[in-house]
């Protein structure tokens, strides 16, 4: 069986030993390195020295310092363990490989813990342009770097703890469809804020309009239209508006917001809690991004267990 499961490696979609544990219920799984194909290293070696000329030219230096702190192999998948010893150094943080999808509250959950869910599996040669679900690219070459940065880190954690006051809120209310109709408004609020700074964000700085968000670091196409593009609109951010801005999820993004620091950012999470308090996110704008059942059952069983 081991001899199989390394033949097939660890490709997104074709990979025996997530999807076994998947089924075990098991969420959160060791890295299992061994059972990385050449193709699978072949694919990561791929993409990241296709990246660097972008990254160079369109990353934020936070990012770019970032990536030379933890020293990420170009020609193959690093081992967690090696990323995580030099990670937690710089600001607490550690990267959690996961079986895949990460329901809502527990995702938030782990970022509150300074823990990133981590996807293992990698895309294969024939799809490195684009893949609907996350892989071990885009969580660690796109997301991790930016976590050496403390200012950003502290970004995530207060967002994870965001995560908790909502679950609290929900839990004083009693009416079930009031629950449920808040509920899902607040998550659709900091699924928007998520979206467009963790993943889509963009940073005024002295060499001009820089991206941090990490859908567009682990994008090769996107990184540079975000940047060059003149059919996207760039805007300095405003909460009133993000959280009500549908997100695009099937292509590139025509809109992005503009942060003037992390400590910028972090003031804006802040904001966004206390808005969540006073009821100000209770009827947010409908549209993407949806808000899953799994992630909304994962809020209401938190707040149940209050």
């Amino acid at each position: 069986m081991a001899s199989t499961l390394a033949a097939t490696g660890l490709t997104t979609g074709s990979a025996p030993f997530v999807e076994e544990a998947r089924n075990r219920g098991e969420l959160y799984i060791t890295q299992a390195y061994e059972l990385y194909s050449k193709p699978n290293h072949e694919a990561w070696a791929s993409l990241f020295g296709r990246m660097n000329g972008r990254w160079e030219r369109y990353a934020n230096d936070h990012f770019l310092r970032g990536l030379e702190v933890l020293h990420l192999p170009s020609d193959r998948i690093p081992r967690l363990s090696d990323v995580n010893l030099r990670l937690h150094a710089m600001s607490g943080f550690e990267a959690r490989p996961v079986s895949g999808y990460v329901p809502g509250f527990l995702f938030f959950d782990c970022l509150s813990r300074r823990e990133f869910p981590t996807t293992i599996t990698i895309r294969d040669q024939a799809r490195l342009d684009y893949l609907p679900e996350p892989d071990i690219f885009h969580d660690v070459a796109g997301h991790i770097p930016m976590h050496t940065e403390k200012a950003f880190a502290d970004v995530l954690v207060r967002l994870g703890e965001c995560a908790h006051t909502a679950v609290a809120m929900a839990a004083r209310v009693h009416d079930r469809a009031q629950q449920t109709r808040r509920l899902t408004s607040v998550m659709r609020a900091m699924s928007r804020f998520f979206w467009f700074t963790v993943e889509f964000g963009l940073m005024r700085t002295p060499q001009g309009i820089r991206a941090y968000g990490s859908g567009l670091l682990s994008s090769y196409g996107e990184l540079q239209h975000a940047i060059e593009s003149s059919d996207v609109q760039r805007y300095p951010v405003q909460l009133e508006w993000l959280i009500h801005q549908g997100a695009e999820i099937d292509h590139y993004q025509p809109l992005l917001f503009v942060v003037d620091s992390f400590d910028h950012l972090f003031s804006l999470v802040e904001q966004l809690e206390s808005w969540m308090r006073a009821g100000k996110l209770d009827n947010v704008a409908p549209g993407l991004p949806e808000i899953a059942a799994g992630d909304l059952q994962s809020f209401l069983d938190a707040a149940e267990s209050l």
